[in-house]
């Protein structure tokens, strides 16, 4: 069967997707990888074992589909940095998104004039995720390394550069840097004077249509043509037919995220969301949050009995579903790893407000899941004042295979919530772009109408959650100073 192959170099795995013709995926394979965190704040990876997890990747997904793939497009998460040599050797292990250690260059930028000034030309958030704030915090801590660097990249250039020995990036991981104009689509000379670096340190960007023929038959035949394709984020917009305007993409994994597709950028300086580049037409424009997945994960594991296990999850989606919306009361503010959008506050903290003698373990339980989706409404809305109303949503991640959980989303946002991928919707993203890029078709494939699965909002339900988001919105106002009190109090502990 022709096939063209997407694969996403996540945070926590590779993952490649088959997907025939008709953009339908029928085969797939995982490697997976861990993270260091050797001090406070520091989310590490080795970039060699990623490109060995890759390599595995492609080898199984081509080992089970017998064949293999006309053409290969790559996806991959934004922010990840790693400074290397000229033979793009590793200096340091690579930073991901998740590392925090340049929380506090972001905040004095963000404060500043200057920082606005960044954030509306390069549409990237000014926050310790980014390789801005990461440039800027190695250029402070770790002058010789700041200095010996050849080059400062993310993984896939570090993986483009294994397959093809080139230094690119494609214009849509660039747009994620804080370093990449996305109007005038080159590096932005503002951000390099700020970080203290010229260009030629940085990779040559390239359309999200750039293709390579490989050259070696070391890990796809001789002659198959790889296209750099976008970020996870814009491809998950793709992948999951949300590249119209009107319908929003949301992704829970174990971060989440809201996204819109538009022709222009979006900025909104106050709540500081993002825009970044899916092809020459479109924009992706949206808000991170960090707490995803991770915040029931984190309640499953800790205080549901037996561990992280499916059947655990089930016990607790069943709790869940015993208990009236809006948790009789209680609600859970979800920032356990502090928040990005739409508050963008590293010291923000959890908590549960309302507690009474009544509330059982499954109040807890669903007071969790919505505080989730409150989170993720929080960031809709915002978006919506710049991008006009969604009157859909498409959904994507692991959440999906929890009914209970996709039905609080529908009736916390009042939007109907649509499944059209399951959990690949950014590999899937990069194969849909790589036929466009190749020629083997004229537009972006379409979703088979039978893959859709609809979710409506309850309305009566959706009237409750309305009071509940009111009250949730209020609480972080109310308990910003007390929070960054609570994170002064445990930066002394931990020191």
């Amino acid at each position: 069967m022709d096939y063209v192959l997407g694969i996403d170099i996540g945070t926590g795995s590779v993952k490649a997707v088959a997907v025939d013709l008709q953009g339908k995926p029928f085969a797939e394979h995982q490697e997976m990888y861990s993270f260091s965190s050797p001090k406070p704040g520091y989310h590490e990876q080795d970039p060699e074992i990623i490109w060995h997890a890759f390599r595995a990747c492609v080898k199984g997904v081509i080992e089970k589909t017998g064949e293999q793939p006309l053409a290969a497009g790559l996806s991959s998460a934004l922010h990840s940095f790693v400074p290397v040599d000229g033979n793009c050797r590793a200096l340091a292990p690579m930073m991901t998104w998740a590392d925090s250690r340049s929380f506090a260059v972001a905040k004095k930028l963000w404060a500043s004039k200057e920082g606005k000034a960044i954030y509306k030309a390069t549409g990237t958030p000014l926050h310790a995720m980014s390789p801005l704030c990461k440039l800027i915090w190695l250029k402070k801590n770790q002058r010789k390394l700041f200095q010996t660097a050849a080059k400062f990249i993310g993984i896939k250039e570090y993986i483009w550069f294994r397959l093809f020995n080139e230094f690119v990036v494609d214009q849509s991981i660039a747009s994620g840097t804080g370093l990449f104009d996305i109007v005038a689509l080159k590096w932005h000379p503002e951000s390099l004077a700020l970080a203290d670096v010229t260009a030629d340190r940085l990779s040559r960007p390239e359309s999200t249509f750039y293709t390579q023929k490989c050259k070696t038959g070391d890990v796809f035949s001789m002659g198959t043509p790889v296209n750099i394709s976008a970020s996870d984020g814009c491809l998950a917009n793709l992948g999951s037919m949300a590249d119209k305007p009107g319908v929003a993409a949301i992704t829970i994994g174990t971060s989440g995220a809201v996204r819109v597709a538009s022709s222009t950028p979006l900025p909104n300086e106050k709540a500081m969301t993002f825009s970044y580049i899916l092809d020459k037409d479109t924009y992706i424009c949206g808000g991170p949050v960090n707490n995803g997945g991770i915040a029931m994960q984190w309640w499953v594991k800790n205080f549901s009995g037996t561990g992280l296990t499916e059947k655990e999850y089930d016990n607790v989606f069943k709790q869940v579903e015993q208990v009236p919306p809006g948790a009789k009361g209680l609600i859970f503010l979800p920032y356990l790893t502090g928040e990005r959008a739409p508050i963008w506050d590293s010291e923000s903290c959890g908590n549960f407000f309302g507690v009474k003698l009544e509330h059982t373990r499954a109040h807890f339980s669903r007071a969790v899941l919505e505080g989730i989706c409150l989170a993720l409404k929080d960031v809709l809305e915002t978006l919506e004042q710049n991008a006009g109303p969604v009157k859909q949503i498409n959904i994507s991640g692991g959440f999906v295979k929890s009914r209970v959980w996709v039905q609080a989303l529908a009736d916390i946002t009042g939007k109907p919530l649509a499944v059209v991928q399951a959990e690949d919707a950014s590999a899937i993203g990069a194969a849909l772009m790589t036929m466009k890029a190749a020629g083997l078709t004229g537009e972006y494939p379409a979703a088979p109408v039978d893959n859709l699965k609809m979710y409506q909002p309850d309305d009566i339900n959706y009237k409750v959650y309305q009071k509940q988001f009111k009250i949730y919105r209020q609480l972080y106002a109310d308990l910003k100073k007390t929070m960054q009190k609570v994170a002064g109090l445990l930066k002394i502990a931990v020191s």
